[in-house]
């Protein structure tokens, strides 16, 4: 029989949502579970993973190291480095339970750290700068050893598996945060391994991504002159490198970095106000090799916030919803409606508009 449109759902590959309730109330990570179910088809069960903000109240001044260890020489090698940079407050490993379809799991570990005073004059960086140096000496000197999460007061939790089973594998439920983002992983030109799948994260920053990166290899070499290195083996991780280059280092607000990644075209830009044009006309021209091409639509989390982002083409999906002081991000409806089915408002952002939520009791400056 002859298939009509409509009768046959062909997803666009991967799947992300979000949700941050802006009066800082923590919620459990299951709505999160529930909300990335929903989108099932849109995974194939080589990537999920979430990242919450708030989970770690007790620990809140410590940045929180989560790492994957290929064995226990790397483990070693790894506790080593941080002793002589660090002051380690807490160390465990991270807690998951059983999941059938969750295999060859790696080594999986937690630290809560704070640079060690002596350490971090000698080196004439600031704490956040020094954090971020020493993720990437151990992600590229250490062999078998990935750190894939360091901010404090938040966490990423990511598998090879469907996202729901890598939601139980963690036991999210048993965590409570203020902000979710969770993503399920369709890997089209890059491996499906545990390093690799989303969240990436550098400090307090994390990104999920639906789409594919044109220009992966300008933005990777530009990027990685500033002292960055991309070591994961997935196009995303540039995103967040990108955005801490940007925001951290260059001060830009959340809406100019987002002129910069999802710049207008020009001839658009020349229908804009005097004052708009000169401002998006000097982005372009300081960071012309961090405009990312390709489909794309991304959740940037970030202390206190969550960012909404598509190309400026919306070559891919996404909604944005509100109840109240809670607002979502999804790849479609369903998954926002799953947690919360009366909705005060329900959108479509334009290409390349940054959606920003924050809390209202202080978040990121727009």
């Amino acid at each position: 029989m002859l298939k009509r449109e409509g009768d046959i759902r062909i997803p666009a590959g991967c799947a992300i949502s979000g949700v941050i309730d802006r009066s800082g109330k923590r919620m459990s990570g299951k709505c999160m579970i529930d909300s990335i179910s929903t989108m099932h088809d849109r995974s194939n069960g080589l990537g999920g993973g979430f990242a919450g903000y708030g989970i770690y109240p007790d620990f809140k001044d410590f940045y929180a190291l989560h790492l994957f260890y290929d064995n226990t020489a790397a483990q070693h090698e790894t506790e080593e480095f941080l002793k002589r940079h660090f002051e380690i407050a807490y160390c465990s490993a991270i807690q998951t339970r059983k999941v059938a379809s969750i295999k060859d799991e790696p080594i999986i570990f937690r630290y809560f750290v704070s640079p060690l005073p002596r350490k971090l004059e000698s080196s004439q960086l600031d704490e956040e700068e020094y954090v971020a140096r020493c993720v990437f000496r151990v992600n590229v000197e250490i062999t078998g050893a990935y750190v894939f999460s360091s901010g404090k007061n938040m966490g990423i939790f990511k598998a090879v598996g469907f996202p729901e089973d890598v939601g139980r594998f963690y036991k999210l439920e048993e965590y409570e945060g203020y902000a979710w983002t969770c993503h399920g992983r369709y890997p089209t030109n890059t491996p499906g391994w545990w390093g690799g799948a989303h969240p990436f994260g550098l400090l307090d920053y994390s990104v999920v991504h639906n789409g594919e990166i044109s220009s992966y290899d300008a933005n990777r070499r530009y990027i990685e002159m500033f002292g960055y290195k991309c070591t994961l083996k997935t196009d995303t991780e540039v995103i967040t490198y990108i955005f801490d280059y940007l925001l951290r280092k260059r001060k830009l607000t959340l809406q100019e970095a987002a002129k910069v990644v999802a710049a207008s075209f020009w001839a658009t830009i020349e229908t804009k106000s005097e004052e708009e044009r000169e401002q998006e006309v000097l982005l372009r021209r300081m960071f012309p090799s961090l405009l990312i091409t390709g489909p794309f639509s991304i959740i940037l989390g970030f202390e206190g916030g969550l960012m909404a982002l598509n190309d400026r083409l919306k070559l891919r999906s996404m909604v944005c919803g509100e109840k109240g002081d809670k607002a979502y991000i999804a790849s479609e409806e369903c998954a926002i409606r799953v947690i919360e089915p009366e909705l005060d408002k329900i959108y479509s952002p334009a290409g390349g508009e940054a959606v920003v939520y924050t809390l209202k009791n202080g978040g990121r400056r727009e």
